[in-house]
């Protein structure tokens, strides 16, 4: 039987559900309630106590129940007979303030340093749970022990609060057989396992994990992560694949009640008799999979969308400004000039092309869409073919549905890995009609069904045109409509949304009005609209500039970003904001390439800037 020592704290957490009164709860700048632990009136009643252990005790139950020998290092802590078994001397408290689906934490101000006693017997394996506190002192007991039993192998969980560049955990970095995370790694890993509110990532492969459950069950998610982590490392060690790995771990926390984990037995049952799990991996099933993995790719932090997708007449419009003949080749020029600018994998994730430059070469002789690949630049295409007038009406509908799949098969085997389709509505006294949202919702979510058969991410783009008459009020009611009708034909076409990406609007007051929103404005506006029409398991949202000015676009985005957190990830999908200033510096001619692509850099740097939170 192989065995495990746990480097790893141990935690009782204290669940008190309070009574429904509601005067001790006060509403933070998202509208969500939270406990005022600060009681000064009346004392709101407990009419439940649960008590159940946590930290390392997790890990432990976890691997006991997959058959294998395990112990907290230097306690008695064991799990015998379906009950965990601890020492309360060596248990810290939390206590977790429970009213309907709002949490308060009490947790200690210092946290215990974690114990090191070297065992009589060396374990197979070492795992250093997350619950554990490593300091320097500790870090280098373990390394020394670790060096004299190097048939030892090492798991180690790093957390938030784990300093990775300290030199006693880059040494055991370097040491460790496995490193999972939950959250980013400034140590280049191979294949760690990356644990995530919405999934989870191991050796390239991804599964989408329900980090969340019912109330009633009292699982925080920091157990459940101990309990993804805890699962994977048991598989690992009883010979699972990676698939099964992955699959058991999903099934763990579906499985399990707080407490109660599901042994090994149960959970393979769980994962045979459920269909979907099993074809997350079978082939039918991993196209799925692609475009998950492409959509988080697409969605990498700290990095932009870059739209280079005008249409015939939107790029004659900007050439005859500037005086520049609009032939073949002056418009390749023009697209080669954002492409070859260096550095551009830096900032940029995905570029969407028109379907003329994806068949246009770059300077290297290669297609773009092979030049950008070898940049780890995933190149998409705009597949729609702009917007039609409905029967007897001035509103607007997206055509290019007719022979789409036979374009995607077409685009993926030039390499293509996303698409684009656009929606325009206009905001005045009578439109958007309900019929007009009605329609091209249906379109979207057709386009985005064909684009996943195709094994292509779809971006769906449903845009309430910025150049009109209207307050921001209008806008954000008219938004909401829009994105609501939206997911609901997205859902009744089972597309996939984790391997889907939504482009829209910003909440703003039209441009033709005459008290223009400020950026302030606009970032609370457009982070509680989104909040409250977008799921949480969307792969993620990027915005258009639609006619913003350069700088608008930078400090919109800027106070969207300022008012997140959000549950998936967001950044910018510019066209114009990005491309303006080059523009102008390039005028048509090759020979201001380079102050061409300084002012474009430019743009790039202070729009990725605009994604990291400020505090001005």
């Amino acid at each position: 039987m192989a065995t495990v020592l746990i480097v790893g704290n141990i935690t009782k957490d204290i669940y008190l559900r309070m009574d429904n009164r509601r005067n001790h709860f006060e509403k933070d700048q998202y509208d969500k309630n939270w406990l005022d632990i600060a009681f000064d009136g009346s004392s709101h009643k407990f009419y439940s106590r649960a008590s159940i252990y946590g930290g390392a005790s997790v890990s432990l139950e976890i691997l006991e129940r997959f058959g294998i020998n395990t112990q907290i290092v230097n306690t008695p802590a064991r799990f015998i007979d379906g009950q965990f078994l601890a020492n309360e001397a060596q248990t810290d408290y939390r206590y977790i303030l429970c009213h309907d689906r709002d949490i308060s934490y009490l947790t200690p101000s210092e946290i215990r340093e974690s114990a090191w006693e070297d065992p009589d017997a060396a374990p197979d394996w070492l795992y250093i749970d997350r619950s554990a506190n490593v300091t320097p002192i500790l870090g280098e007991k373990i390394s020394s022990y670790l060096t004299r039993n190097r048939k030892t192998r090492l798991a180690i969980f790093i957390s938030k609060r784990s300093n990775q560049n300290a030199r006693h955990m880059q040494k055991l970095l370097r040491r460790a057989s496995i490193i999972m995370t939950d959250t980013a790694l400034s140590y280049p890993a191979k294949n760690p396992v990356i644990i995530t509110n919405t999934h989870v990532i191991f050796q390239g492969r991804q599964i989408s994990a329900p980090l969340h459950v019912d109330s009633k069950d009292l699982l925080t998610k920091l157990n459940i992560h101990l309990t993804v982590a805890a699962t994977i490392l048991g598989a690992i060690i009883r010979g699972k694949t990676v698939n099964e790995c992955l699959l058991l771990a999903r099934a763990n926390v579906e499985e399990s009640k707080l407490g109660n984990t599901a042994n090994l037995a149960k959970l393979e049952k769980a994962i045979l008799g459920d269909k979907y799990l099993v074809e997350k991996f079978t082939p039918k099933g991993h196209k799925m999979l692609e475009i998950e993995e492409n959509a988080e790719l697409m969605m990498t932090p700290g990095k932009g969308i870059l739209a280079a997708d005008e249409s015939g007449g939107s790029i004659h419009k900007k050439f005859e400004a500037m005086n520049i003949p609009d032939d073949e080749q002056h418009r390749r020029d023009y697209r080669n000039l954002f492409f070859t600018t260096p550095g551009l994998e830096n900032y940029i994730s995905g570029v969407i092309l028109f379907d003329e430059t994806a068949r246009q070469k770059a300077d290297s002789g290669e297609d773009f869409v092979t030049f950008l690949r070898k940049k780890k630049i995933i190149a998409g295409i705009k597949v729609d073919q702009g917007l039609e007038n409905f029967e007897n009406s001035d509103e607007k509908y997206t055509k290019g549905l007719e022979g789409l799949p036979e374009r995607l098969a077409e685009y993926y085997k030039m390499g293509a890995r996303f698409a684009k389709w656009r929606a325009a509505f206009e905001l005045t006294d009578h439109s958007p009609s309900d019929m007009a949202i009605q329609k091209n919702a249906e379109i979207l979510a057709q386009y985005a069904k064909d684009c996943q058969d195709a094994n292509i991410v779809p971006i769906v783009e449903p845009e309430l045109v910025y150049d009109g008459y209207y307050t921001i009020e209008q806008n954000i009611e008219t938004t909401g409509k829009i994105l609501d009708k939206l997911f609901e034909e997205l859902q009744k076409k089972n597309v996939n949304l984790r391997g889907c990406i939504l482009k829209c609007n910003m909440a703003l007051a039209g441009k033709k009005y005459e008290t223009q929103s400020t950026p302030a404005e606009v970032g609370k506006a457009t982070a509680d609209t989104l909040r409250k029409h977008v799921p949480e398991e969307l792969a993620g949202v990027v915005f258009l500039s639609g006619g913003q000015t350069v700088q608008q676009a930078t400090d919109n985005l800027q106070e969207v970003t300022n008012n997140g957190p959000f549950p998936w990830p967001v950044t910018f999908s510019y066209a114009r904001a990005l491309q303006g200033p080059a523009l102008e510096a390039w005028k048509g001619d090759n020979a201001n390439y380079p102050e061409a692509k300084n002012a474009f850099l430019a743009r790039l740097v202070a729009n990725c800037d605009a994604l990291s939170k400020t505090n001005s």
